[in-house]
């Protein structure tokens, strides 16, 4: 069983909003966006030309990490929105929803091991519904996490790949401590000086 999802006043805290800009880019078979919004999980949004108004984009290019500075802005109502597009196009895509919908904040995550089918054990190449699951464990949503990854069949895999830095991850009390935990359990890219975001 997950840990409770307790705000710090000590109620429970609401399941935090998830939006998936849709761009039907990839094999529909594999795609983990309409397995979540047909259970209830997700709301799709078919293109993005509507992309929700307000709430944090996971934007693998924005430079800026996800973590517990960033649970102000969820707990005052803002939505976690996932982009599923190919990897081929996210430049162009990304591109295209900052400019319709600036008020969504980029955010991206610290290393995780994929588990899916298609990019296993790749770091950073994650299916949408791994990044949605990542992103609810650093805003403390670890329940949510795991109903959303219990439909796949790598979603208990996922958790165990990843349950070292997942667990680290989730202790961190700021976005600048988890820039530095993600590289305790994988190799900083060449180049990348102390203190970068990655």
């Amino acid at each position: 069983m997950g840990r409770a999802n307790i705000r710090g006043d000590g109620l429970l805290a609401d399941p935090i909003p998830l939006h998936i800009i849709h761009l039907s880019q990839d094999d529909p078979r594999k795609c983990t966006a309409r397995k979540l919004a047909s259970r209830g999980l997700a709301n799709i949004h078919e293109n993005n030309r509507r992309p929700p108004r307000r709430g944090i984009l996971l934007d693998p290019l924005a430079g800026v990490i996800l973590g517990p500075d960033d649970r102000d802005v969820i707990e005052a109502g803002a939505s976690l929105v996932a982009l599923d597009c190919s990897w081929k196009q996210i430049v162009q895509s990304l591109a295209d929803i900052a400019e319709r919908s600036p008020s969504l904040v980029g955010r991206t995550l610290p290393v995780v091991l994929a588990a899916n089918p298609v990019s296993w054990g790749k770091p950073g190449r994650l299916s949408t519904v791994e990044a949605l699951a990542v992103s609810l464990i650093l805003l403390g949503r670890r329940d949510q996490a795991e109903d959303i990854l219990r439909p796949f069949s790598f979603g208990e895999q996922f958790l165990t790949l990843n349950r070292k830095p997942l667990e680290a991850y989730e202790e961190a009390t700021t976005n600048a401590e988890l820039v530095e935990l993600q590289w305790e359990f994988f190799d900083k890219p060449p180049g990348q000086q102390t203190g970068e975001q990655g």
